[in-house]
This record gives structure tokens, C-alpha cells and sequence, in this order.
């Protein structure tokens, strides 16, 4: 799977578990609802800054989300 598409996946499901909306995690992580929406659907790529912000507003480790990314990647090949 393209990795853009399984960071797109681990987001989302971070953020739901997390109980958030892409509008409140946008809100916290200083970004646009719609970036939060095009990232999650593997069509924009976080710059690391952002990959920061969306850790920090979701409450994990941006390791944690590209551990999960490289898993779900590797998972679909």
C-alpha cells in the first residue's frame, strides 16, 4: 500500500480513537480541516512539522503513528 494511504489510515484511526473530529483535531494541531481530510485519504503528505502537531494534538509520539504507518503498509503488500 502506498504510504501516504496507510499514514492516511492510522490518522484517522487515531483521531477516532481519540473521539475527535477532523474539525477539533485540526483546531488543536494549528491546520485546516481540509488538510486533516486530504491527508487522510492519502492525497496530501504531512510536512514533519505538521506530523509533530497531529501527534502532539492526537497525544502520541510521532514515532508512534509511523510505526503504525509501516505496519499497516506492510500489512496490504
Amino acid at each position: 500500500m502506498d504510504p501516504a494511504v496507510a499514514f492516511g489510515r492510522v490518522l484517522k484511526a487515531a483521531r477516532k480513537s481519540a473521539q475527535l473530529t477532523q474539525e477539533q483535531l485540526a483546531l488543536k494541531a494549528g491546520v485546516e480541516r481540509n488538510f486533516v481530510s486530504l491527508i487522510e485519504r492519502g492525497i496530501n503528505q504531512p510536512t514533519v512539522r505538521v506530523l509533530f502537531k497531529l501527534a502532539q494534538a492526537l497525544d502520541v509520539l510521532p514515532s508512534t503513528l509511523i510505526e503504525q504507518t509501516e505496519r499497516e503498509a506492510a500489512d496490504t503488500l
